[in-house]
């Protein structure tokens, strides 16, 4: 299939796509389904595999997410220098008006969009480049975060861009292994909404600090 190559159209579907991810989020999402259904591209490819159990995924994602996003507010991303507080997202202090949006973006932008994009178009186009062994994968999960890291980097500076491309590394590489991206998905949101909680409640310098004072 023209689409799924790397001749002209392969190459300007790619282009297209990433370019519309990086203006409108949405809308990059929705050409990479589109991009997959008029390519004949099998869906399992781009991590979109049945789960063997819908409530499993459920039960994984959502501890994993608030464990590993405790895990970087308390622990990692203190011993990264990071401020205790993220700027970019301070308005959400209290902010009940700004919910609705907020939520939609954490859990259908971030959690179901960017694992898409991310992990599940990125390495489906990559693996086609480099190929499925070892080393490919690996460059593909170091590729991928990069990507991500840099994304974030602009709205939320060095400590957005280090907090990215750590989570870009940790699920790329279970994305890599597993093939499957439901987990990940509720995973991601997971992780987005328990920061949305922390900022909204004013509890990001406490919770930074439970570790180290």
């Amino acid at each position: 299939m023209a689409l799924r190559g790397f001749g002209p159209l392969g190459i300007v579907s790619i282009l297209a796509i990433l370019a519309t991810n990086l203006v409108v989020a949405p809308l990059g999402i929705i050409l990479v389904l589109l991009w997959a259904e008029h390519s004949r591209t099998p869906w399992p490819e781009i991590g979109y595999a049945r789960p063997v159990r819908w409530v499993r995924g459920l039960a994984i994602g959502i501890p994993f997410g608030i464990a590993f996003k405790l895990l970087m507010k308390t622990i990692v991303m203190p011993l990264l220098g990071a401020p205790s507080a993220n700027r970019a997202y301070h308005y959400l202090v209290g902010n009940r008006a700004a919910l609705p949006a907020t939520l939609f973006t954490m859990i259908v932008i971030a959690g179901f969009g960017e694992e898409t994009f991310y992990r599940g178009y990125l390495f489906e186009r990559l693996g086609k480049l480099f190929g499925s062994g070892k080393s490919a994968r690996v460059s593909i999960v170091l590729i991928t975060a990069g990507l991500f890291a840099l994304v974030h980097f602009p709205n939320q500076g060095l400590a957005g861009a280090q907090q990215a491309a750590i989570t870009g590394l940790v699920f790329g590489t279970i994305f890599a292994i597993s093939g499957e991206i439901w987990t990940l998905m509720v995973a991601h949101a997971a992780f987005d909404l328990l920061a949305v909680a922390i900022i909204y409640w004013d509890l990001e310098t406490r919770v930074a600090h439970l570790v180290f004072t």
